[in-house]
């Protein structure tokens, strides 16, 4: 009986956990929406990821209508402190992407 629990544990676990979706599973949806080809909607998706990269490190805003805006922003350094220690550590200077949802996505989650 305790294998049949721990079975049930394990698939509660399983079922809990959110699912991944990857650029193929979203190229496959778009392919059947829009009878293409898999192959030929990854490939547009992966020019579209390429063009965004491309366009922030250019210093571009890039905005999606529907989805949000994607900009890289800078972060100063800056001293912090290491969790182990609490010795004083000093953070370099960095750029980061920074996501910011639309209203309308933000009110369909």
């Amino acid at each position: 009986m305790a294998k049949k629990d721990s079975a049930k544990k394990d698939s509660a676990k399983k079922a809990a956990a959110p699912a991944t979706i990857t650029l193929k599973h979203l190229a496959a949806d778009i392919a059947e929406r829009q009878d293409l080809s898999k192959k030929h909607a990854e490939a547009v998706l992966t020019d579209m990821v390429d063009l965004i990269a491309k366009h922030l490190k250019k210093g571009d805003r890039v905005r999606i209508v529907g989805l949000g805006i994607l900009q890289v922003r800078k972060r100063a350094a800056r001293t912090g402190r290491n969790p182990g220690t609490g010795e004083a550590i000093h953070i370099k200077a960095s750029r980061k992407v920074a996501f910011r949802p639309v209203k309308e996505l933000k009110e369909a989650i």
